[in-house]
């Protein structure tokens, strides 16, 4: 007898033992016509194991099962002579094959399908070393997968069909792999699975060739983009979601449908063949949804590029005169600009004027008689300007009719020391605790278009691993590189934003989800770009991704940026529901970080180095100083040992040598590869002070603008709720923060603080902007294993305030 014979005289007795039960039940059955059945799905498995071993796990232990096991005739742990399917639940219970899964919709697919495991064994090899991204499709291993046998497989077909004969909602595109409905965790039932044997026994789907060489034809000129193709992929059933990026989900989603109809070419990418096989698939089976890709297939390449506001080249440009102008005479070409005494310049772009008369602080300026047509002119103001505010109005324009356009530059930093003793205090403190033990420190003081003090205290490096002093220590010097810690958040995450939020790219208002589409479920939908710069999103302070004990489960163990970054957007848990209080938290700017590469097409690194800091001339602000031509011997040494806090701390490829050129912060180094929107950037103190002048010019530099002062209002304005938050920026405010800002800042103070030991103020209404860096973590480790501090946090220069109330005393009362 057959299994398919018996399987029928079972169900036939079960059905008239069902019968003869109703009989003798009080009930009246009529049968509703809105109903389904339960099952949806056929899930196809590969055991990986032999038929012993699956049995043992399917059957005994293991916490695993299966409708049915398919044995193979070459397997010697196989007991029977000829090959029967095993039958291990019965159809109508629960098996527990599918795990954390999706198809069309439809989640954790046990409780909907009906699983087959068949007995065949891949071998994998793995490389000595580790790849940087893990992908369960990856293609650095190597697995050989065997053939599938044939008398296995007429038994499948006998049984798939007798399957779909009891199951009718089960449809051609519902007959699926294990890697169909879990692709970032599964790759069975392999690429030797004989998809296109079972369609042609009528099972499952396939596509027409002539439709593919349809699409072929079309999308070997213009491909679909990336995220029109996982759009596709997600009509069709898969769980992925539209990021326009080739990101690690679509790089398992694409592996695990070429396994299926495209299992000669197992690459991964979103090719032209692979495309033109999906909407092949998608016309056959799913003809209105493949229709309504097609029309934003043809919409993408007829779609216009999004415009970009253009940034200007200096702090004032404007027509002369006047192309739409006021009827209140004296408003009309007139205006300010922000300079220093002695300082300034402007930029005359002539076009068909032949004189003007030009003004500056209500002085007219000598300029060439006659003016040339479509020439520029360039001139000195430094007997015109004064510090702050200065004015400008054209008038006399000749002849009738001409025009010209005015440019005043962005102020630039100068170099003039202060007079002697003028910090002296400041100075005496900090020497005295650098005799005391302090490691060292650079400052630097900015103000009024001024760099009056640059100097430097201590060691760059001193001790060694164990604590020991170095007998000859590395000294400090004015352009030593610091780790800047959480400054890196402000200098590097803030200045991308506000600078892509000036050219339109980003609207801080708009949910995360609207620039990262996979940043969706548990209430991230709801989630503003605002809420996580103002730390009120309700993450955790942290997650240690970088160790397996973290307090979120080893699933967030990750020490590769790829999978720390899908972790943050689609795995993190909120702690705190959406604006409920201010939690600083690291992760919102890591998300940040994200949000930056995904709107810039770049690295972070690569986006901030090139699109900021260089213009501006900066070549000592960048991430990861080791891996781009800089020595340990130019850096700030951090922690002793490593991340181990003096031997208390240990996990995965913990570094335990004083650390000096690698970015302290365990998540920056050890999960996102040393660049992350939270930490990992490297400056000196000259660097950040032009930064800080940056920001004091209200956004430009020079000829280059990196954001509107429109856009900095936005960012450093307080909140309602805390007047000590802007968006991301700390605000002195009414003395909240006294401990970073001291008690002379104004009120419109704004900075940030590093871990590490650095610490900003910029404070425009006096002008004036301060950079403190030690590297005050390079210091012994005091305390119990748990109750424990760096001993440079015990000096003054390591907690701030009274190294920035000292600064403020000195120059106000200098003035």
């Amino acid at each position: 007898m057959t299994f398919l014979s018996w399987f029928k005289k079972l169900s036939l007795a079960a059905a008239t033992a069902l019968l003869v039960s109703c009989a003798s039940t009080p009930y009246e059955f009529t049968q509703s016509a809105n109903y389904s059945h339960r099952v949806k799905f056929l899930v196809m498995h590969y055991t990986a194991i032999d038929y012993e071993k699956s049995m043992r796990v399917l059957v005994e232990e293991g916490g695993l099962s299966a409708h049915y096991l398919l044995p193979e005739s070459s397997d010697p742990s196989y007991p029977e002579d000829e090959l029967k399917v095993i039958q291990l639940v019965d159809e109508h219970d629960r098996a527990w094959h599918a795990g954390r899964s999706y198809w069309q919709g439809r989640e954790d697919l046990n409780d909907q399908s009906i699983g087959i495991e068949i007995v065949n064994v891949p071998t994998c090899h793995y490389p000595e070393v580790k790849p940087e991204v893990h992908l369960e499709n990856d293609a650095s291993k190597l697995c050989i997968f065997p053939d599938y046998d044939a008398k296995q497989m007429a038994l499948l077909i006998e049984l798939s069909k007798g399957i779909l004969e009891r199951n009718p909602d089960i449809g051609p595109t519902q007959v699926v792999g294990h890697s169909d409905i879990a692709p970032t965790r599964k790759n069975d039932p392999g690429p030797r699975f004989p998809w296109y044997q079972l369609y042609q026994a009528g099972i499952g789907a396939w596509y027409d060739s002539d439709t593919v060489d349809k699409y072929w034809q079309q999308f070997s000129v213009v491909k679909p983009s990336i995220g029109l193709m996982q759009k596709a992929l997600r009509a069709y059933g898969y769980d992925i979601h539209a990021t326009n990026q080739l990101d690690p989900q679509t790089l398992d989603t694409l592996s695990a449908f070429q396994m299926h109809f495209l299992p000669w070419h197992v690459s991964g990418n979103a090719d032209a063949r692979s495309a033109a096989v999906l909407f092949a698939l998608m016309e056959k089976y799913f003809p209105k949804k493949a229709a309504k890709l097609m029309l934003q297939y043809q919409q993408q390449q007829t779609t216009p590029e999004p415009i970009v506001k253009p940034l200007a080249n200096a702090q004032v440009v404007m027509q002369i005169p006047n192309p739409n102008p006021s009827s209140r005479t004296f408003v009309n070409d007139r205006g300010t600009f922000k300079a220093y005494k002695g300082r300034g310049h402007i930029i005359i772009e002539n076009n068909t004027a032949t004189s003007a008369d030009i003004f500056i602080n209500g002085e007219k300026i000598n300029i060439a008689q006659p003016l040339t047509a479509n020439k520029l002119y360039e001139y000195s103001l430094s007997k015109r300007t004064h510090n702050g505010v200065n004015t400008f109005k054209v008038e006399n324009v000749q002849p009738e009719g001409a025009s010209l356009t005015l440019r005043f530059p962005y102020p630039t930093l100068a170099t003039t020391p202060a007079k002697k003793n003028v910090f002296k205090q400041v100075d005496s403190l900090i020497n005295q605790e650098i005799a005391q033990g302090f490691p060292g420190a650079v400052l630097a003081v900015i103000k009024d278009g001024q760099l009056v003090k640059l100097s430097h205290y201590g060691d760059a490096k001193k001790y060694q691993a164990d604590g020991s002093l170095l007998s000859q220590p590395q000294p400090m010097k004015s352009d030593t590189l610091f780790d800047i810690a959480s400054n890196s958040k402000m200098f590097a995450t803030n200045l991308a934003l506000m600078k892509l939020a000036s050219e339109g790219k980003v609207d801080v208002e708009k949910p995360l989800f609207y620039y990262l589409p996979e940043f969706r479920g548990a209430g991230r939908e709801q989630r503003l770009v605002k809420d996580l710069l103002t730390h009120s999103a309700g993450y955790p302070a942290v997650v240690d991704f970088h160790r397996k004990d973290n307090k979120f489960g080893e699933r967030f163990f990750s020490q590769n940026s790829l999978r720390t970054k899908n972790l943050l957007l689609t795995g993190v848990p909120f702690v705190a529901d959406r604006n409920v209080k201010h939690l600083y938290s690291d992760i919102d700017y890591m998300l940040l970080g994200v949000l930056v590469e995904r709107l810039s097409g770049q690295s972070l690194d690569n986006y901030v180095e090139g699109q900021i800091y260089q213009p501006l001339g900066l070549s000592h602000t960048l991430y990861n100083p080791l891996q781009k031509g800089f020595t340990k011997n130019q850096i700030a040494a951090t922690e002793l040992q490593g991340n181990t806090r003096g031997g208390r701390i240990n996990f995965d490829n913990v570094r335990t040598d004083v650390l000096q050129g690698q970015v302290h912060d365990e998540k920056a180094f050890y999960a996102l590869g040393g660049v992350a929107g939270h930490a990992g950037l490297f400056s000196t103190g000259q660097d950040l002070s032009v930064l800080a002048q940056l920001l004091l010019n209200r956004g430009g530099y020079g000829d280059k603008q990196m954001f509107t002062p429109q856009v900095l209002e936005q960012f450093i304005g307080p909140q309602a709720s805390d007047e000590s938050y802007g968006l991301g920026w700390r605000r002195a405010g009414h003395g909240a923060l006294k401990w970073h800002f001291g008690p002379y800042a104004s009120e419109q103070a704004y900075g940030h603080t590093g871990w590490t030991g650095t610490v900003t103020v910029i404070d425009p209404v006096y002008d004036l902007a301060i950079v403190l860096l030690t590297n005050t973590r390079h210091s012994p480790i005091e305390g119990s294993e748990k109750h424990y501090e760096f001993v440079g946090k015990k000096f003054e220069t390591g907690k701030y305030g009274s190294i920035i109330s000292l600064i403020y005393e000195a120059i106000l009362n200098k003035q």
